[in-house]
């Protein structure tokens, strides 16, 4: 990209900022703006193969990242596995249909027509993927993802601030804490589920997934039981069960 192509995003980024310090909810609505999209979600690496919902712009975003975790498929875990830009401009094909079974469908159904998922990635470092969705078919012009990519590299400098921030001591899951547009019930429920199986944030993560597959619910929701000791985990049962009864 030319010096005039950063010029013009840093621009519409200095608009939405208006003022403050630029934060991930900002470059999201630039995102918005500059690539004529209907609405971006944030996630973040929560494990060798897993991702973990941080931001999104609207319910639409939200349910697209949500999809993607629980059914562990789609451009998001694609483009964080492969390591590169993943283009589903048109969910109702057949490709898309056989690329990710569970997801295409359901993303439709949620109203979203492409997706677009550009890696949060610099040299070996893994921090999530930047995920663009519109409400009808077709991809982003050569200037519309040249600039979705400058906010996306933008998004991984304030990610890295922030983990050079906690410090080397924030390990694991740790360095996010304290990020703004952290999913806070998600993050407690991953503790307790860590302290009632005694396994790792990254392992807890993966169950409290595991359980939301296989009841088919929302992460939220059951994340919520959990904080609310509606549910907890038994290190004895299997990865998609749990017991639905009060501690």
């Amino acid at each position: 990209m030319t010096n005039d192509g950063f010029f013009r995003v840093w621009t519409q980024i200095g608009k939405h900022a208006q003022g403050s310090s630029v934060s991930v909810a900002h470059l999201c609505a630039t995102a918005m703006a500059v690539a004529g999209v209907d609405g971006v979600g944030v996630s973040l690496v929560a494990g060798p193969e897993a991702l973990e919902a941080f931001t999104t712009t609207d319910v639409v975003a939200a349910r697209i990242e949500e999809l993607q975790l629980v059914l562990g498929e789609g451009p998001a875990a694609d483009a964080s596995a492969e390591g590169r830009p993943v283009l589903a401009v048109d969910l109702a094909t057949a490709a898309c249909a056989e690329r990710w079974p569970a997801f295409a469908p359901a993303a439709l159904a949620a109203g979203a027509r492409a997706v677009i998922a550009l890696p949060l990635q610099i040299g070996a470092i893994r921090l999530g993927v930047f995920t663009l969705y519109r409400v009808r078919p077709g991809g982003l012009s050569a200037l519309e993802l040249a600039d979705a990519l400058v906010i996306a590299d933008t998004v991984c400098m304030l990610l890295l601030d922030h983990a050079a921030v906690a410090g080397p001591d924030a390990t694991g899951l740790a360095w996010r804490d304290g990020l703004p547009g952290s999913d806070a019930v998600v993050h407690q429920a991953t503790g307790m589920i860590l302290v009632q199986l005694g396994v790792t944030a990254e392992v807890a993560f993966v169950r409290l997934r595991a359980y939301a597959y296989a009841q088919d619910r929302r992460l939220g929701d059951v994340a919520r039981d959990v904080v609310a000791r509606r549910l907890r985990f038994d290190p004895d049962q299997n990865p998609g069960a749990g017991v639905g009864e009060p501690v």
